[in-house]
């Protein structure tokens, strides 16, 4: 029997998005800045939980799939560009401006920033030609951008769910053939292969939401969640070779398991209690905090590493992204947003409202 889509906001998926920020942050500041050699501020008896913070991303991938897809399900393909523009963009073009201006005026030559690489950057697509990151956490936009496509694509042939869990299983089929080495290694463009099982999970777990669990969407979750770990194994090697240390694979394991486990039960709506709707006031900084704290963090330690007690200024960095951040979302996303979307709908061709359902 169909449930009834929940048209309220998930405050726990807010919540979510909050430990996923932090688990980023944390993966930043307290390891991989240090291990990278971007700062001498080092804390061994913490990096080596804070060393796991970047399965954050995992996180935030899986939120995507789910959330995206629930918000997509009633838009025409013009209302979702202009949806996804109007999220992503504002405070984007202004959190690359920042970066850009800390980095060459304090960054003393370490994250050099080109005016052709602003430029590019500022489309969101710089990735596509080849050209570097303003800031490294830039990259996760790509896999995103790519997701948004495949989501364009289902709202061009009619959301329904037979028709997404159909194109979950193509998408899932697909990744294996690719991982098999039977296609051509262009075709990951599309494909987005080393993340594609969390946007797929996430996108089932919107079927689960919306209709309630079935065989076939258990089963999509299952198959996602054993690439997602063979997959995760993989990147904890590179991630340790990379930073000349290791990634104990059973707790990426456990991890990744948690965060499929935890969305499950979102879906299947056993957390709904839980959330409160001040989760919603914090979760809402969570994509500036993300877009801002990386390199603007590095050359703070840089810069006053040998001065400052260095869980001072860990602690005083932290919540000076964070009142970036709030100073992003309410200075810029909520007054830029409704001024961008009225702007789109002027100039692109078609006509506003929502698709109708078929």
């Amino acid at each position: 029997m169909a449930v009834e889509p929940t048209r309220g906001r998930l405050h726990e998926v807010d919540l979510l998005r909050i430990l996923a920020a932090v688990s980023v942050m944390a993966y930043h500041y307290l390891f991989s800045a240090y291990a990278g050699g971007l700062s001498n501020l080092r804390f061994p008896h913490v990096d080596v939980v804070a060393r796991y913070g970047y399965l954050g991303v995992d996180l935030f991938f899986t939120i995507s799939g789910f959330v995206v897809l629930l918000s997509a399900w009633d838009r025409s393909p013009r209302s979702f560009v202009i949806s996804r523009a109007v999220r992503l963009y504002p405070a984007y073009w202004i959190a690359v401006t920042l970066t850009t201006i800390v980095s060459i005026g304090l960054g003393q030559g370490r994250f050099p920033v080109s005016l052709p690489q602003y430029l590019a950057n500022l489309t969101m697509f710089n990735s596509l030609p080849n050209i570097e990151n303003v800031d490294v956490v830039y990259w996760t936009l790509w896999a995103e951008l790519r997701f948004y496509a495949m989501i364009l694509v289902l709202t061009w042939i009619g959301i329904t769910a037979r028709r997404v869990t159909a194109f979950c299983w193509a998408w899932l089929a697909a990744t294996f053939v690719f991982q098999a080495g039977l296609l051509p290694h262009a075709t990951d463009l599309v494909l987005n292969t080393q993340f594609a099982h969390y946007f797929i999970a996430g996108m089932a777990l919107c079927l689960i939401h919306r209709y309630g669990a079935t065989p076939q969407t258990i089963a999509i979750v299952a198959i996602s969640l054993g690439n997602a770990v063979y997959r995760g194994i993989g990147f904890a090697d590179r991630v340790g070779i990379r930073y000349h240390t290791e990634l104990h694979r059973p707790v990426v394991v456990v991890i990744i398991v948690a965060i499929f486990a935890i969305m499950l039960a979102v879906a299947l709506r056993r957390t709904h209690r839980l959330g409160r709707p001040w989760f919603a006031v914090l979760g809402a900084l969570t994509y500036p905090l993300y877009l801002v704290h990386a390199h603007i963090g590095f050359i703070i330690f840089e810069r006053l590493g040998d001065q400052v007690n260095h869980v001072l200024l860990v602690v005083a960095t932290m919540l000076l992204m964070t009142g970036v951040a709030a100073a992003l979302h309410y200075g810029v996303e909520r007054p830029l947003a409704p001024r961008l979307k009225r702007l789109l709908d002027r100039v692109l061709p078609g006509r506003p409202g929502h698709a109708l359902r078929k």
